[in-house]
């Protein structure tokens, strides 16, 4: 009887040993979120919900995703996990969190704005020429819908995708110190499909209904201003272009609670803003234009890096929503377009004022002042 209670003890011991390689693993940095032994798209798909918190702190495993030890899981862990992995995997957008559910909007000359009675993410940053790229590479092949403006590249002013190939086997690259600046020539419609691919975990292939043309918006083809003009979102919608109010809330809103209190400017101020790039960034900066001739950066760039100045965030800790490009949102100001929010590098400082509001452009106008970032919304 002994020896039989002595295997059973050492088959109890061997299994409580794999369990904990298996927790050890998942602590380590392995990218093993599931704890399966193999590092895979189960894994990837997993990795979106563990961004912004601590390890562990947003599920089991998430500390599965921290390589660097930081204790958050974030674009350098993202970077890690694709070394594990073994090949470059999609996207990761960063998000911030937006509480303070119910708190008033904030009355201006053309509205009241910033009134959002949910908890919702918004990036951090705008969608970068980077991912951008990766987007295109995952369902341009052919690019039925014009994703791509060939001014991206050959512009002056654009944020340097390159295509190459023909329709059926079309490529996209970046070049290298573009690629974490924001993309510039993309259309409303353009990111109403960047999200749709969001929703539906980036997946390859022509633009149909399974990558771009539904998920959190029905598009099936709308391409033209008045089609997309009666777009909304759907009932499951996760990533999705902020509306208005959402936008502005993160931009604006002190973060102090449901409260009604709002910024001049998205850093937090209400004055002494400037459009320096230095290092460190004392704070209060955005990439605007100044004065003649006084770009924050000047070519061939024109447009920092998203995040460049490290100290000027909102107070929900949003970058660049007062620079760099102009970002679409949902609203329709008046009646054949939609609304754009934000700063931009070829304009002063009024435009990123909270009380400052863009004239509208048509949904399907590119340009190189015009970028986006997303939104995502707590549906499961």
């Amino acid at each position: 009887m002994s020896q039989i209670k002595a295997a059973l003890y050492m088959v109890l011991i061997a299994g409580l040993v794999r369990v904990l390689t298996v927790v050890a693993a998942q602590a380590q940095g392995t990218g093993d979120h599931d704890g399966d032994g193999s590092i895979d798209l189960a894994d990837f798909a997993a990795l979106p919900a563990c961004l912004g918190g601590p390890g562990g702190g947003l599920g089991v495993g998430c500390a599965a995703f921290d390589f660097d030890g930081d204790l958050d899981v974030d674009t350098a862990d993202f970077a890690g996990f694709q070394r594990a992995f073994g090949t470059t995997l999609g996207v990761l957008i960063e998000t911030v969190t937006v509480g303070n559910p119910g708190n008033p909007g904030e009355s201006q000359i053309d509205g009241t704005f910033g009134g959002v009675n949910y908890v919702f993410d918004i990036a951090k940053y705008e969608v970068t020429a980077g991912h951008y790229t990766a987007f295109l590479n995952a369902v341009a092949a052919t690019d039925t819908h014009a994703l791509y403006d060939l001014r991206m590249w050959t512009h002056d002013h654009g944020c340097k995708i390159e295509r190459t190939g023909v329709p059926g086997s079309y490529t996209y690259t970046v070049a290298p110190d573009w690629a974490d600046r924001p993309v510039n020539f993309v259309s409303f419609g353009d990111a109403l499909r960047f999200a749709n691919w969001l929703h539906n975990n980036q997946p390859t292939g022509a633009q149909n209904l399974t990558t771009t043309e539904d998920g959190s918006y029905f598009l099936d083809g709308k391409t033209a201003d008045h089609e997309l003009e009666d777009v909304s979102r759907e009932p499951d919608a996760t990533w999705v272009v902020p509306s208005e109010d959402e936008w502005y809330k993160a931009a604006y809103h002190a973060n102090d609670g449901a409260t009604g209190n709002y910024f001049t400017y998205p850093m937090g101020v209400d004055f002494s803003i400037s459009n320096d790039l230095t290092d460190p960034d004392p704070g209060s900066n955005a990439t605007y234009f100044r004065n003649p001739n006084d770009f924050t950066i000047g070519a061939p760039y024109y447009r920092t890096e998203v995040g460049a100045h490290e100290n000027s965030a909102s107070p929900y800790g949003t970058f660049d929503q007062g620079g760099n490009v102009v970002e679409w949102n949902e609203s329709i100001p008046l009646f054949n377009g939609r609304g754009l929010r934000g700063g931009a590098y070829l304009f002063g400082s009024d435009l990123m004022s909270a009380g400052s509001r863009p004239i509208e452009y048509h949904s399907s106008d590119e340009f190189s002042d015009i970028g986006f970032r997303l939104s995502r919304l707590p549906n499961p």
